[in-house]
């Protein structure tokens, strides 16, 4: 069935979200693989905070940043992917715009705090590998709290910045954002002024929240690489390589993706083909980002097999 006219009057002041409205056919079964996908990531991600709180043996700086990045990837993915979801079977698709200032606050608040959370995780596995013996004394738990709320902090100030200075934009009359969520150059592409000025601080708002972390990412896997292979013995120089591996995947797909989105010029967009680059790192590396760290590590593999076992050993004497 086709969808409702997709037009609105700016007097509405609501939001059509077209998103994959052109694909009509192929929306159910979208709905099904998207849906499959978002609980896999839910249940990987909740799967990994309950083992890190429950396993004495990671209370540790790195799976406390850990936990922190599984939390604003349920977060994130939340604010993303359920009204998703439910315009591939709705037959209105619009969305009001507080609701649509509201996605795009929470989705680029939890974004920036996930940017500034893999260069604190950068800079925990620099001086676990590059000054071992003093790791525990410089990752100290207050540390890493203060580290946490920093990292917060600064994401959900900078993203209140840059949402008040779009959405004080006046919009044209029509509302069509070719987009499935709020997303900053959708919504850009609306303004009826002259948006040149908002561009430019958007530009380097986004500069300051990719660009630089992952400068200071790579800084850090220099020094991190130099100390490794200055370790005597394949075995180390292996071992040391495998605590670092995963972060630094995972940091590459998340910067890789949003500096290909946001760092552009508008003139350069092309909203439909950002579309599927916007799907990737929405839906599929948060689904991947839980195998990416669990299946590659010893440490969770055990301690989920241990609280599985207690689980079964506590259901046994419940049943006895």
């Amino acid at each position: 069935m086709e969808k409702a006219s997709l037009t609105l009057n700016n007097t509405t002041g609501e939001f059509i979200m077209l998103g994959f409205s052109n694909l009509p056919e192929y929306e159910v079964p979208l709905f099904w693989v998207f849906l499959a996908m978002y609980l896999v990531t839910l249940s990987g991600h909740l799967t990994i905070v309950a083992v890190t709180l429950a396993d004495p043996i990671l209370h540790t700086p790195m799976y406390f940043f850990l936990r922190n990045l599984s939390s604003i990837e349920i977060c994130y993915t939340l604010v993303i992917v359920p009204k998703m979801l439910a315009n591939f079977l709705a037959k209105s698709q619009n969305i009001s715009l507080p609701e649509c200032a509201v996605q795009m606050y929470l989705f680029i608040a939890l974004g920036t705090s996930e940017c500034f959370l893999l260069t604190v995780m950068a800079y925990d596995r620099y001086v676990a590998i590059c000054n071992p013996l003093r790791y525990t004394l410089i990752m100290s738990r207050a540390l890493c709290l203060q580290l946490v709320v920093v990292v917060y902090t600064t994401g959900f100030i900078l993203s209140l910045g840059i949402t008040v200075l779009i959405f004080r934009l006046p919009f044209c009359s029509s509302h069509e954002i070719n987009h499935f969520f709020c997303d900053i150059p959708p919504v850009l592409f609306l303004a009826c002024s002259d948006t040149h000025t908002d561009e430019i601080l958007v530009f380097v708002a986004c500069l300051l929240a990719l660009l630089v972390p992952f400068l200071l990412i790579l800084i850090s896997y220099v020094f991190i690489t130099n100390s490794i292979l200055r370790i005597k013995g394949s075995e180390g120089r292996k071992k040391a390589f495998s605590t670092c591996a995963a972060h630094l995947v995972v940091a590459v797909l998340h910067y890789g993706c949003a500096i290909f989105i946001y760092i552009r010029p508008k003139a350069s967009y092309s909203l439909d083909k950002d579309k599927v680059v916007s799907l990737i790192y929405t839906n599929v590396t948060p689904m991947l980002y839980p195998m990416i760290y669990s299946l590659r590590n010893k440490e969770v593999k055990g301690s989920l097999r241990k609280v599985m076992r207690r689980k079964v050993s506590f259901k046994k004497k419940v049943n006895f």
